[in-house]
């Protein structure tokens, strides 16, 4: 079994991790915005994302020699530790809740500033327990002002999306008060507007919309599966909370299921080794996906269209990428487990300022904050740097666990 033992490998962990992490919701959210129905990406997100820690345990776990106080995976499979199996599995419903909720406030709120808050809150919970859980291995002087970091971030979060709406409300209101004196145009549920050219020989153009423009806005309205004009900012921030809420349980969950601090095994009966609480971590996480996904197909929420599973099997629009974002946050994970089975889970909790990551595809891919006002960039900068200081301050913060 191979473990990572230095900090420096567990950093070079987190650091992949953080890059992975970041980077699955931003083509969760490409999808949400192409208009494929949520419930549809999440199933194929749940799929993958369980196949990353089969093959992490079956690899990583399976490397070199089995030896009784750390066996390899599929010896400890027949091993009587269900105590902290069930503990692995309740942190797993937690992180898969968590996602689950997270890609629907993304539509809401962005992704930049849902990761901001639901990131936020999973480190100013999550690292606190687990600093404690962990016997205190990280330096609190370090760590605790880098948690500060990311408590700050969220005052900077909310106000950055505050500032952004109020950017786009303006530039809403301008074309309808010119539709109201005719100097405007209706845009709403119609095509943009095309070029001359010969359709017939496919020779047609079309005037797409600049990103940050108002008819831009309105052309997202109408493409997205789920609808967030004219509703209330708070089902967003609601969600988004709730999200960060489960978050912030999974890791103290997974360190206790690896380290049994309330030595709920028997005397003899070797620790779960990370890949082997990630296998079971990764399965419960998948079960309540299925359940939950596959009830929302009939039963859908925030006005949805109804669907079918058999719809879902048809539905191959963007599932390559649904696919290859559940690839991306299984790896991420497990590298987030690797290195803080390493270097302390609280430390580990620094890929949580995967906004970072999230904030840059979000302005690349879907030119987030484009032409918003002056204020809005100088509370988006000024967010991004509690983010890069925070991660500095986690990471320096790492301990050597002894056992």
């Amino acid at each position: 079994m191979y473990l990572v033992q230095s900090k420096v490998g567990a950093i070079a962990c987190m650091m992949l991790s953080l890059f992975l992490l970041g980077t699955w919701p931003a083509f969760m959210t490409l999808l949400e915005r192409r208009g494929r129905l949520p419930q549809h990406t999440y199933l194929d997100f749940s799929i993958t994302n369980l196949l990353a820690a089969v093959l992490i345990a079956f690899t990583f776990g399976q490397i070199g020699p089995s030896t009784p106080d750390m066996p390899n995976f599929v010896t400890q499979l027949s091993q009587v530790n269900w105590q902290c199996v069930l503990l692995a599995m309740v942190g797993g419903i937690f992180l898969s809740i968590g996602n689950l909720s997270k890609q629907y406030s993304w539509a809401f709120v962005g992704l930049p500033v849902t990761e901001v808050i639901a990131a936020s809150i999973t480190v100013v919970i999550g690292t606190t327990l687990n600093y404690f859980l962990d016997n205190r291995i990280n330096n609190a002087a370090i760590l605790f002002p880098g948690v500060g970091c990311f408590l700050i971030a969220v005052f900077l979060g909310s106000a950055v999306h505050f500032s952004n709406s109020t950017d786009n409300k303006a530039k809403l209101h301008k074309i309808s008060d010119g539709y109201k004196d005719g100097t405007g145009t209706d845009k709403e549920f119609k095509e943009p507007a095309l070029n001359n050219g010969d359709m017939e020989n496919g020779n047609v153009g079309v005037n797409k919309p600049k990103a940050g423009t108002a008819d831009y806005l309105i052309e997202l309205e109408n493409k997205r599966s789920i609808k967030v004009i004219g509703k209330s900012i708070l089902i967003g921030y609601g969600i988004t909370f709730f999200a960060g809420g489960c978050l912030s349980l999974f890791s103290p969950a997974f360190n206790l299921a690896t380290n049994d601090q309330w030595h709920l095994m028997k005397a003899g009966v070797p620790h779960l080794v990370v890949y082997t609480a990630f296998f079971y971590f990764s399965i419960s996480g998948f079960i309540i996906a299925i359940i939950l996904n596959i009830s929302f197909l009939y039963h859908p929420i925030l006005n949805l269209p109804r669907t079918t599973f058999k719809a879902y099997l048809n539905d191959w629009n963007g599932r390559p990428w649904a696919l290859f974002a559940g690839i991306l946050c299984g790896f991420g994970n497990g590298l987030q487990f690797m290195g803080g089975q390493a270097a302390g889970y609280a430390a580990a909790d620094a890929v949580q300022a995967l906004p970072l990551v999230s904030t840059f595809w979000g302005i690349l891919l879907f030119g987030e904050y484009r032409k918003s006002s002056k204020r809005t960039y100088i509370l988006l900068v000024s967010m991004l740097a509690m983010f890069i200081a925070s991660v500095a301050l986690l990471m320096a913060s790492s301990g050597q666990r002894s056992t």
